[in-house]
Order: C-alpha cells, then structure tokens, then sequence
C-alpha cells in the first residue's frame, strides 16, 4: 500500500534532518496555491492533485538531488518554464503524432499533456502521464535524446509511490529500483547505482 504524499514527505524530511541536512536546509517552503493556479493556466491543466499536496510541502528541492538517481523537485516556476520549453521545442510535431500504445514502456517525444516534475540538470525530466486512459498518472523520463520512457518498477505508477519509495530506501538504507541511498559527508544525499 503506498503511503499519503505528507506521510512520504515526513519521513522522507525526518530522515535528511538527521542524516543528509544540507539536502534537508535546501528543501524550499510551500508553493502559494495562486501561483499553482497561475502555472496550471499557462500550461492549460491542472496538475494532478499529488503534484499539488507535494508543492504545497516544498516548492521543489533548489539544486540538490531527492529522489533516485539523481532527480531534483523543480518549483512552480520551473514546472513551467520546463513545459513550455518543451511545447517549443516539440510543439509543432505534436500536432501529427500518432499516440501510439498508451500503456506501452515508451512514449513520444513529448506530449501536451505531461507535467514535468523533476528535472536532472542535464535537460531531462520527470514527468506525471496525464493523457486520459488507464495508467494516468504515472512517472515518466522523458529524455532529450531518446524520448520517453516508463519504467516497470512499482515506484514509477505515481508520484505517491515514487515519494513512498524514496522515504523506504532513505529509513532501510536499502536499494531501490538499482539506487542506493547514501549520505556523503553526512550533508548531503546522494544515490549510487547498483
């Protein structure tokens, strides 16, 4: 069972305070509900309600990685700034693309209606699926290179189950999904790949 949003987010809190708490100080305060509503305008949706509750805890994470291997949780601002930067890149071959198997392990380059959430600082990003079918939803990475994947691990279905499994790997010092947790000069977190 996949834990609540603000249930991830206190233990996931609870764990860089003792452990990694230069990670923890960047964490920034809540989003303002206008200003979600104001980005939710500019990119002609709204976000899915996990997006919000998580926004409404951190407004993102600054420049420190969070969630494995090396996702940083972009604010309001940069949610919108990463979406219409890809409606600008690929927005004119959106209007032709054939959608293709929307349950499939890859997606097309871009679509208008996936909220990008994280980012990598390298000009990839986490996306929440929002296109209307079955498994909306759920986390993707869309690449600059190779287009958009979704993973098979449980922790790419949802944000919920993505914030759940991050906070698991954080208390048990175990790997998820190939990452391991670990603290570097107990400050800061980082993920090592298995």
């Amino acid at each position: 069972m996949t834990m609540p949003i603000s249930e991830s987010w206190t233990r996931i809190e609870s764990w860089l305070d003792v452990h990694a708490p230069r990670t923890f100080a960047a964490l920034e305060p809540p989003a303002e509900r206008s200003a979600i509503a104001a980005a939710e305008q500019a990119i002609g949706q709204p976000f899915p309600e996990p997006l919000t509750e998580s926004l409404l805890r951190h407004d993102g994470t600054g420049d420190y990685d969070l969630l494995p291997p090396f996702w940083q949780l972009l604010s309001v601002r940069h949610i919108v700034k990463a979406w219409q930067l890809r409606m600008k890149i690929y927005g004119a071959e959106l209007a032709g693309a054939e959608e293709g198997d929307l349950d499939g392990d890859y997606g097309p380059w871009w679509h208008a209606l996936w909220v990008p959430f994280a980012a990598d600082g390298g000009g990839d990003y986490l996306i929440i699926d929002q296109r209307p079918y079955r498994r909306r939803g759920r986390v993707g990475d869309a690449d600059h290179e190779t287009g958009c994947s979704f993973g098979s691990h449980p922790m790419w279905s949802s944000l919920p189950a993505l914030l759940d499994a991050t906070a698991t790997a954080l208390e048990t010092g175990e790997a998820v999904g190939g990452y391991l947790p670990v603290a570097v000069d107990e400050t800061e977190l980082d993920w090592e790949i298995m």
